[in-house]
């Protein structure tokens, strides 16, 4: 009879099994593709539509703003396709987390968990700030004013922190955590209300910007439509990268969506178009009715009409830009409770955080838990910081999740949801020859005689740590190479070559060609120029950024090695199933004794999971609810 793995680097590798009825979810489906795509828009157009435009056009890129966010609408799309393919394969709550769980094991699946969390808990908490700060500049600062002068005597001087602590966000906070704790079906209905409306404004500002629209303003002497050169547009493009954060919010309804397989990819395009043609709208109406030198940073689309005296056009926009950032912190607040709840359904984080309210289906206490969570953060800690934060967390999610498209298109074991009606087929490779050296390859003995999937698993891990240090030296050491310094050239190339042979590595193998609804073009050639985008931007973030990032890595290692490990649904399972299995000789398993042991197990762990375990020449086919 075969030994368990129950070592400890075994528990750490662990990868969640699923059950075979994928669609099967104790929450409520009921959000359709409209729902969905509302979601993804009502996360990206918000208070980086309204406050981040005017800031990169006045201080980076000027007029061409435009062009930074086009960059940062490839980069988000590049990741945007992996996001589409797992949520076709696996319609689960928990996004990233879910996903990176089912391919690269437990530990860098809370890893990528704690770092949803941290995601959408600084986004929303920095959209909610952004919410009293756009009243507050509409309001002339009088909220601003009123706290200085009868609560704090004046700004708070400390770094990271807030000039005046943010009382209105929280009231802020509060109402919309009411809305998301009353029911999917609520929420969805509420930010796709604000969502509306602020697609009406947006277009609303693109007619208007038009008409009064002044060319000269993208051909100023001496600046033209790009003043601060190429490296301005670069530069520009980091942040703007930030405005398309939360299309991911959509992946987190997996256990919602009516049709996750055809809906979250179709809603992830529809967002993310939408999105990017209303950034560049909005730049462009913004760029060409003032100067950029002119713009306001802090409200730029107000201030604009108030300089060509259009009081009514100012008043418009700024309900336009209110309903937005709404609609972007309902959506933020709607995912964070889905995340807690998928890894507390797992048994990684506490099983309280799983109790769902028996009327709504809403994970009431996580949902209780991110609000009180985010009207802290919005109260402490200043803009810019909980945006720096933000960026790190969610740029290293978008990476693993592409690094897990490459290796599960060489798993061959894994399939997932296998879309209805989806386009292809396995073609002229058997599902036998998934993972396998290619026919042509074969001369490779060494290859050939490996685990099927292993070397293609191996060899993308490789191939993640060789693109971050090749985006750190292309980044740290870009005067050195522009130098043509001999020790940077070398290394460099030493670096491209090494990746060429990873690259390799993982195309000699036949991929799973499991037809889907969704899969990612050109891999692994995509994701892993996804992977690079994504390095060169997390090694452009301020050192401080990293220490906070390692500070709270080290808060969630101590969670997941105090808690998380022992209570794990994977390690109970396993834990039964070797009790039943270890006994003395005359008590020993048999095939009449499956049916004892789940109902045994269903009893004393009600938490959905489910598995195939084989032990020697015993199978246990078996279904928690």
């Amino acid at each position: 009879m075969e030994p368990t793995q129950t070592g400890f680097i075994a528990k750490l590798t662990r990868v969640k099994t699923l059950k075979s009825d994928l669609l099967e979810t104790r929450l409520n489906r009921c959000l359709g593709l409209v729902d969905l795509a509302f979601l993804g828009m009502g996360s990206m157009l918000g208070s980086g539509l309204y406050v981040l435009t005017g800031t990169v056009a006045k201080d980076t890129a000027g007029p061409a703003v435009i062009i930074c966010y086009l960059i940062a609408g490839f980069a988000s799309a590049l990741a945007a396709f992996s996001y589409a393919e797992f949520g076709a394969r696996v319609p689960k709550a928990g996004s990233s987390y879910v996903y990176t769980y089912v391919t690269m094991g437990e530990l860098i699946a809370f890893i990528i968990g704690w770092e949803v969390i941290l995601e959408y808990l600084v986004g929303s908490a920095s959209v909610a700030r952004a919410w009293s700060a756009y009243l507050d500049t509409l309001l002339n600062h009088r909220i601003s004013n009123f706290v200085y002068e009868h609560i704090t005597g004046g700004p708070i001087d400390v770094p990271f922190l807030a000039e005046y602590p943010d009382l209105f966000a929280i009231l802020v906070v509060a109402v919309v955590n009411t809305f998301v704790a009353l029911g999917a079906n609520v929420s969805a209905k509420f930010y796709s209300s604000c969502t509306a409306i602020n697609l009406f404004v947006i277009l609303f500002v693109f007619v208007v910007g038009m008409i009064y629209a002044e060319p000269s303003n993208w051909s100023l002497p001496g600046a033209g439509f790009a003043p601060f050169g190429i490296s301005g547009i670069m530069a520009g493009a980091a942040p703007c990268f930030y405005a398309y954060v939360g299309f991911d919010a959509i992946t987190t309804t997996g256990e919602e969506s009516k049709n996750p397989a055809k809906h979250i990819p179709r809603a992830l395009a529809i967002a993310l178009i939408v999105a990017t043609l209303s950034y560049v709208s909005v730049s462009a109406s913004v760029t060409l009715m003032v100067p950029y030198y002119d713009i306001d940073p802090e409200a730029a689309l107000p201030a604009a009409f108030d300089t060509l005296n259009l009081q009514w056009a100012k008043y418009i926009s700024g309900i336009g830009a209110i309903f937005g950032i709404t609609s972007s912190l309902t959506t933020f607040s709607f995912a964070l409770p889905r995340c807690f709840y998928a890894m507390a359904s797992d048994g990684l984080l506490f099983s309280k955080l799983a109790t769902l309210h028996p009327k709504s289906k809403v994970p009431i206490v996580a949902t209780l838990l991110s609000g009180c969570l985010v009207a802290i953060l919005a109260v402490i800690f200043d803009q810019n910081a909980l945006v720096e934060f933000l960026s790190i967390g969610t740029l290293l999610a978008y990476t693993v999740v592409a690094g897990c498209v490459i290796a599960i298109r060489y798993n061959p074991q894994f399939k997932g949801l296998k879309g209805e009606n989806a386009e292809g087929t396995h073609g002229d490779v058997s599902p036998a020859d998934f993972g396998r050296l290619k026919k042509r390859f074969r001369f490779l003995t060494f290859l050939d005689r490996i685990r099927p999937g292993f070397v293609a698993t191996t060899a993308t891990m490789i191939l993640i740590v060789l693109l971050f240090l090749t985006a750190l030296m292309t980044v740290r050491a870009s005067n050195a190479i522009v130098q043509r310094q001999a020790w940077a050239i070398i290394l460099l190339v030493l670096m491209l070559v090494l990746i060429i042979l990873s690259l390799s590595a993982i195309c000699i193998h036949h991929q799973n060609t499991t037809p889907l609804n969704s899969k990612v073009p050109f891999v692994p050639f995509l994701p892993a120029l996804g992977i690079f985008i994504n390095f060169i931007l997390m090694v452009n973030l301020d050192y401080v950024t990293w220490i906070r990032f390692g500070v709270w890595i080290t808060l969630g290692m101590t969670l997941y090695f105090t808690y998380g490990i022992r209570h794990s649904n994977e390690n109970r399972t396993v834990e039964v199933l070797d009790n039943a299995i270890n006994l003395p000789s005359e008590n020993s398993i048999s095939q009449d004794d499956v049916p004892l042991i789940q109902g045994n197990m269903t009893e004393e762990y009600p938490q959905p999971t489910s598995n195939n375990f084989t032990y020697g020449s015993t199978t246990v086919n078996q279904t928690l609810d």
